[in-house]
């Protein structure tokens, strides 16, 4: 089975922790996982495990590959005026990519450095129409750790997203943010979205989210309880599914993949 999820919410909830561990978790299942960082804090490597910083200095984000911005979209990158709006993109993905040890394949697509997000320009014709024919053409399951904006997400592409989790934390910030986020995916046509809660501490926190679904109007998929094991294996910089696997954190999202199968199956 392949199937194309969303990985949402804001910096530092912990959605590209969630993200890089379902893509290690598929992967281990024997599926071919393709993991694209479409967060500007371009962390996910991290949390896949097998791919050194070496590799990753090497690995130039698509937005910044401006020889094949220019060969692809007809223009120089960081000009305006007329350019190809449908590069060509179907071998990129197999080009530019480096993979984990459990043979994720990652894609650093780069984000678009303007107020706002939604520039008219090369740089975001190529981002978007790789984007789209990752999520409509590609027979592979696909993780994208996005950030709240979905700037990349076009209409049409959005409606290829199988599911679209956002990641919240206890609290009334977080939650308006996810509302906002549920809004926006709504208004482009993605058709399931769900939620989990990251970091829980106690049972008022639990209990505050578990309240809050009828308000998000939101499925909630798991809790995933705060876990010291989770920040230590940050300060070491091991992948948390490697340095500790049986780890509170790492059981909850375990169970999370097992009910967002179970989810898509029956869908």
């Amino acid at each position: 089975m392949s199937f194309k999820l969303a990985i949402v919410g804001k910096g530092g909830v912990g959605k590209t922790f969630l993200a890089g561990t379902l893509a290690r978790l598929f992967a281990k299942d024997g599926k071919n996982v393709l993991a694209i960082d479409a967060d500007p804090n371009l962390n996910l490597h991290a949390t896949l495990g097998g791919i050194s910083k070496t590799k990753m200095k090497n690995l130039t984000p698509i937005r910044e590959m401006k020889d094949l911005i220019e060969e692809r979209t007809g223009v120089p990158a960081g000009t305006s005026g007329m350019f190809v709006l449908n590069p060509k993109v179907d071998d990129i993905p197999d080009k530019y990519h480096v993979k984990s040890e459990d043979g994720v394949k990652l894609i650093v697509l780069g984000t678009i450095k303007t107020a706002g997000g939604g520039c008219i320009c090369p740089e975001s014709a190529l981002l978007r129409a790789l984007l789209s024919h990752i999520i409509l053409h590609r027979d592979e399951v696909v993780i994208i750790d996005f950030y709240a904006g979905l700037e990349h997400l076009g209409r049409g592409t959005s409606k290829g997203v199988d599911a679209m989790i956002i990641v919240v934390e206890p609290g009334t910030r977080s939650l308006d943010l996810a509302k906002r986020i549920n809004s926006l995916a709504a208004s482009l046509g993605v058709p399931r979205r769900y939620f989990v809660g990251n970091r829980i501490s106690n049972k008022q926190e639990e209990e505050f989210l578990l309240n809050s679904s009828k308000e998000l109007e939101l499925e909630l998929l798991g809790l995933i309880p705060y876990d010291t094991e989770v920040i230590q294996s940050d300060i070491k910089g091991i992948a948390p599914i490697d340095f500790a696997p049986e780890c509170p954190a790492l059981v909850a999202i375990q169970n999370i993949k097992e009910i967002l199968e179970k989810k898509l199956a029956s869908q």
